[in-house]
């Protein structure tokens, strides 16, 4: 073993990193970032769960519970509607989690001694964050009754206050109803990104695109050219993953399968567009594997896949929003648990649809048919 040729060999690798500045750079920075990132992110205890109230009572008694449920920190009040119909609506919609419902004979219970219930539905279709709800909504309810049979030094008698706790979509809370909806996210994602980033970059290192060099072809053209097969690729894994979800771990789809399908065209268009823009600024495979490490990771921790982003502080909350992958969960979850449709998932549609003509033009203007 010679150790001048080892010597030789190390120093021809450090020069050709130093050269090679960006990818440097990715190797020391991406780790930094991340740690800094989702150690400050990343955390189990929901609070502040947004809670929609319909209020038939109206009186002295029920805005005393609300105020329980306020004061403990885990439930933020919202928004008041009249109908239960109301509640529902934004319950589906996604805009609140939580429907706390007064019957009109709230108070008239207490004041006779009968047990006066009300009732809270929780969205369980995010089972960590119903979970939480349910455990929190149950001990308020333990908490107030104790207080009242305290006063009264009865402690025989029904609790004043039935807190009737109903877990909607997946009321016996199975994981796999909320996870298999969102891995199947995380695998067009990372087949879109990925795979496409590193595909393109190869071919630009191998010099197959010289030969798009001598045709009249439009960087239009080509770009549509390149992601026509990913977009098959990704309906086809889709497919396949709907099958094993529904034949294995029978999970319900409540929902449309064509509006399934149609929305999840704007997701595919949307990672395409992302995987398309690293292969544009990334100048070797390695430099394309990195970035697009550094765009899956956030997917999976920050989009709501694994961590509640109710959790999140607030800054990393609205960051989270610029993930393609936060949409398509809220839409393959909403249509696969929930059975709603495109009128509850028009904001979602509407972000994917921006993103993907941002990135998809910036994409085609960035790129150049020459060998870089």
């Amino acid at each position: 073993m010679s150790w001048n040729r080892i010597a030789a060999i190390l120093k021809k690798e450090f020069l050709q990193m130093k050269r090679d500045r960006m990818t440097l750079a990715l190797i020391f920075m991406i780790p930094l970032v991340q740690l800094i990132l989702f150690g400050y992110a990343i955390q189990t205890e929901v609070k502040h769960i947004p809670t929609v109230v319909f209020d038939q009572s109206l009186s002295m008694a029920s805005r005393d519970v609300l105020d329980s449920f306020s004061a403990s920190g885990y439930f933020d009040v919202t928004d008041t509607v009249n109908s239960f119909q109301d509640v529902t609506r934004k319950i589906d919609s996604g805009e609140t989690q939580v429907g706390i419902i007064f019957p009109p004979d709230f108070e008239h219970n207490l004041q006779r001694g009968a047990s006066a219930p009300v009732q809270v539905i929780v969205d369980a279709s995010d089972s960590m964050v119903a979970n939480q709800a349910v455990a929190i909504a149950n001990s308020i309810g333990l908490l107030k009754s104790q207080q009242v049979l305290v006063k009264k030094m009865n402690f025989s008698g029904e609790p004043p206050y039935d807190i009737r706790v109903r877990p909607w979509y997946n009321p016996d809370g199975i994981t796999a109803y909320y996870m298999v909806p969102a891995i199947l996210g995380i695998i067009v994602t990372m087949t879109m990104v990925i795979i496409t980033a590193v595909a393109i970059v190869r071919e630009r290192e191998r010099g197959t695109l010289e030969q798009l060099i001598v045709t009249p072809i439009k960087p239009l053209e080509l770009m549509i050219g390149k992601i026509l097969p990913y977009i098959v690729l990704g309906y086809l894994q889709i497919t396949v993953a709907l099958l094993v979800g529904v034949l294995v771990f029978h999970v319900p789809i409540r929902g449309s399968l064509l509006q399934l399908y149609l929305l999840t065209l704007f997701f595919i268009t949307a990672s395409l567009g992302l995987g398309l823009m690293i292969s544009n600024i990334a100048k070797n495979q390695m430099q394309a594997f990195q970035m697009s490490f550094f765009v899956m990771l956030p997917s999976i921790l920050l989009s709501g896949f694994m961590f509640p982003r109710l959790a999140m502080p607030k800054f990393i909350y609205y960051l989270s929003y610029v993930i393609p992958l936060t949409y398509y969960l809220d839409i393959i979850r909403g249509i696969i648990l929930k059975g709603i449709g495109y009128q509850y998932l028009m904001g979602q549609v509407t972000a994917l649809l921006v993103f993907s003509i941002v990135m998809l033009t910036v994409s085609t203007l960035k790129f150049k048919k020459k060998i870089v």
